[in-house]
């Protein structure tokens, strides 16, 4: 890899393409913006929301397969984002030698937090104990 003028080498974030990160930047926000609107939708439609009608709606097949599709494009959303960021603030110009440190240590922080977060996500929404029927 070739080092440019910021002290950071030329890599990429998630797919190994400056070009395929900006896509999977935009296909995942529109993803996002879709789930977001899906979610209004149903509280605009819905008034005075309940429980049950909560649990219904969010443990249907449907929207249990949506919410895994928007949890796993947060995932790669947040790790291209911040990467970016990572990459391009946390430089050996703005921030001396330990720079590459911190960086690496940053980016550890957010693949663990990643992580923990798609798992919690699939764990709510596919884990056992949510097969529960709730009766009114």
């Amino acid at each position: 890899m070739i080092k440019n003028d910021s002290g950071v080498k030329s890599a990429t974030g998630l797919t190994g393409s400056g070009s395929r990160d900006w896509i999977v930047q935009r296909i995942s926000a529109v993803v996002l913006a879709v789930y977001s609107v899906v979610l209004l939708g149903f509280f605009l439609t819905h008034g005075q929301v309940s429980y049950v009608e909560w649990v219904n709606f969010m443990m249907s097949l449907p929207m249990r397969l949506f919410s895994l599709v928007a949890i796993l494009t947060l995932a790669g959303h947040a790790w291209v984002g911040m990467w970016t960021v990572f990459t391009d603030y946390i430089t050996t110009g703005q921030m001396g030698p330990s720079a590459g440190r911190l960086r690496l240590i940053l980016q550890a922080a957010m693949i663990i937090a990643i992580f923990v977060f798609v798992f919690w996500g699939i764990m709510i929404f596919w884990g056992l104990g949510l097969n529960t029927v709730v009766v009114a």
